[in-house]
């Protein structure tokens, strides 16, 4: 796979009894996919569909591949066969050993990356560092450079609170966690605007205005995502040695 002279690219197809497999074999009839690059789809030899991105991380490893596409699993039916699994994203950065990494949603006009994942919504203000806000935003602005080839990223970061907090009215994170994180970037990074509040980021994002979205949290970003690219929106994990 390493000699061809198009990149290789991976397809793990999910869970068996799950939607994956059926949408695999659709993309690959198109015949546009073939000039784009080798493909490979990868078969389960389990019932939970984790045997495919197993053997699809060893060969990324290897380096004989140069990109890895993955259709949705069954974490429960993972878990419950005794592999601690949380989802692809965690898996894949582990494996990696990839300790900065982050989701990006690109669909349409947006590109979103949240800072906090697949977590209960209630655990989200403590689970909001400096650290994990500065790092989704660096990785942010390098994929856009480096993938998307945007000299200048406009960067717009939201709030967590309703109307970023009122000033602090209504909650506080803005002022004591996002907004340093901002200041401390200013210098490196520049058009980098917030906090915003999440209605207004997007609403910029959707009209042009910004390249990019740092959200807080996974469903205020997904929300207006898949509002407009919910059959044609894909995750993208930043930080990575190859390309998912």
């Amino acid at each position: 796979m390493k000699h061809a002279t198009k990149p290789s690219i991976l397809i793990t197809p999910g869970d068996p009894q799950g939607i994956g497999p059926e949408i695999t074999k659709k993309a690959l009839k198109d015949p546009s996919i073939k000039k784009l690059a080798r493909v490979y789809v990868l078969n389960n030899t389990d019932k939970t569909g984790f045997s495919a991105l197993k053997k699809a991380t060893e060969l990324l490893r290897q380096g004989r591949a140069h990109g890895l596409v993955t259709a949705p699993v069954n974490k429960y039916k993972i878990n419950k066969s005794g592999i601690p699994f949380k989802g692809h994203t965690e898996y894949l950065a582990k494996v990696a050993n990839t300790k900065k990494y982050a989701m990006m949603f690109c669909g349409g006009p947006l590109k979103i990356s949240v800072v906090t994942r697949h977590v209960a919504l209630k655990d989200v203000p403590r689970l909001l560092t400096r650290q994990k806000i500065k790092d989704t935003i660096v990785l942010t602005e390098k994929a856009l450079r480096k993938f998307f080839k945007i000299k200048q990223p406009r960067i717009g970061v939201c709030g967590l609170n309703p109307h970023c907090g009122e000033g602090t009215l209504l909650g506080g994170e803005e002022k004591t966690i996002i907004s340093p994180v901002l200041k401390s970037l200013s210098s490196s990074i520049k058009n980098l605007s917030g906090v915003l509040p999440a209605d207004v980021a997007f609403h910029l994002a959707y009209k042009g205005k910004l390249d990019a979205v740092i959200a807080m949290y996974h469903d205020q970003a997904l929300a207006p995502f898949k509002m407009i690219a919910f059959e044609k929106g894909v995750n993208v994990t930043l930080g990575l040695p190859f390309i998912r």
